[in-house]
């Protein structure tokens, strides 16, 4: 890994992650990079590509939460300091991958690079899945009571994560595959989630 890259992404990329919501705050940042860099042990892939693409994954939320995978695209094709270490092919292929992590994308990512960082975005940890859910809606729905959260939170778990729901999985090995199903099973048991649901709610919102 090139050290100028590391120092750039650490000084002048990861930052910019702590104006955003709880859920997408810096520690989320290092964890898609930490896991992107898991996954790309396992294939003949650029490590520093892979690493650029998760620091810059989800910049674009300075600029729109909908839209913020395509501007995140953009941000990495507007970045100067990239073309120190990567070529405008190589450019071109982040901005993409960038493009293609969002978990309810209409489309398959175009390379491995999309695949990576799509993957480790969707790290799997059932408990803090459902933490990161509750504390979304206390951030962007503060009208909400406790039972309107309760409700998005089972409304967003099952459209993302039940049997049928929008999230996709790229790598056989990865440990996200026995960790969905975990989440399976507790959301189809409602009162465990009832419970889970709960504890991050009280605990959220006594802070």
């Amino acid at each position: 890994m090139y050290p100028s890259l590391v120092l750039y992404i650490e000084r002048e990329v990861l930052p910019r992650y702590e104006r955003f919501d709880a859920a997408h705050r810096v520690n989320h940042a290092q964890m898609v990079i930490k896991q992107s860099l898991e996954i790309a042990k396992h294939y003949p892939v650029i490590q520093e590509m892979v690493y650029a693409i998760a620091a810059f994954h989800d910049l674009g939320l300075e600029v729109d939460r909908k839209t913020h995978h395509l501007e995140s695209g953009r941000i990495v094709r507007e970045t100067e300091r990239l073309r120190e270490w990567f070529s405008p092919e190589e450019i071109e292929t982040m901005a993409q991958a960038v493009e293609d992590h969002r978990a309810s994308s209409d489309h398959e990512p175009r390379s491995i690079y999309g695949k990576i960082v799509a993957e480790a975005d969707r790290f799997i940890v059932p408990e803090k899945i459902i933490e990161r859910t509750v504390q979304y809606g206390l951030d962007h729905y503060p009208e909400l009571d406790k039972e309107g959260h309760w409700q998005r939170t089972l409304d967003h778990l099952h459209e993302k994560y039940a049997e049928g729901g929008y999230l996709k999985l790229w790598f056989p090995e990865s440990l996200n595959v026995q960790r969905l199903e975990d989440l399976r099973k507790i959301i189809k048991d409602e009162a465990q989630l009832r419970a889970i649901f709960e504890k991050f709610y009280n605990e959220l919102t006594e802070r």
